[in-house]
């Protein structure tokens, strides 16, 4: 069966784990949670997230084949404080107005379970680099209107530089102003197509 023929059933027994049935699950951007993580003055965490996000996860008969792709509207992003999000919009950070979107398609998948590692391609301001992501599915519920719902977790850690990422101030008493290392934190609920 391939990752575009649907199942009748929205999930399946796969080696004594309920997984999505073999289909298109489209992102619900309204329930998609595309989080990042740094630090401030080396000690402090800042949250940030991205309101939009689309894309879908093409599940495979056989897990390992599946396909994942996300788009990252880039200028949606919300870190609490308004003057902080107009310079992650600005020139010295994501340039939304040069690169308005960020994207990561998967390249391989190694899934064992309700778990896995999807490597692929992450480009965020024009840079691409391969980057794996911890994948977890988290479960299935059907929604009071009908539709069918498969729910993942996804994290990983970048290096914000290796993007082209590289605006920061050098602290007095050493370290920088933001840190470098950035970690990523994704909920997605997708829906079967029908």
């Amino acid at each position: 069966m391939s990752a575009n023929t649907l199942s009748t059933a929205p999930v399946r027994d796969r080696g004594g784990v309920q997984l999505p049935a073999p289909g298109t699950w489209a992102i619900d951007p309204g329930h998609a949670d595309v989080a990042f993580v740094g630090r401030h003055m080396v000690f402090t965490k800042v949250r940030g997230r991205f309101a939009d996000v689309s894309g879908a996860v093409r599940v495979a008969d056989d897990p390992g084949e599946s396909q994942l792709e996300v788009v990252i509207g880039m200028s949606s992003v919300e870190s609490g404080l308004r003057a902080r999000d107009e310079h992650l919009r600005s020139a010295e950070l994501f340039d939304v107005e040069q690169f308005p979107t960020a994207t990561f398609r998967s390249v391989t998948v190694d899934w064992a379970g309700t778990a896995g590692t999807v490597t692929g391609d992450l480009t965020i301001h024009g840079v691409t680099r391969r980057v794996p992501l911890t994948v977890v599915y988290e479960g299935y519920a059907k929604d009071p209107w009908g539709g069918e719902r498969a729910v993942f977790s996804a994290s990983t850690t970048v290096n914000r530089e290796d993007f082209g990422l590289t605006w920061n101030v050098a602290l007095e008493a050493g370290g920088l102003l933001v840190s470098k290392e950035i970690s990523i934190e994704i909920s997605v609920e997708t829906v079967l197509q029908r």
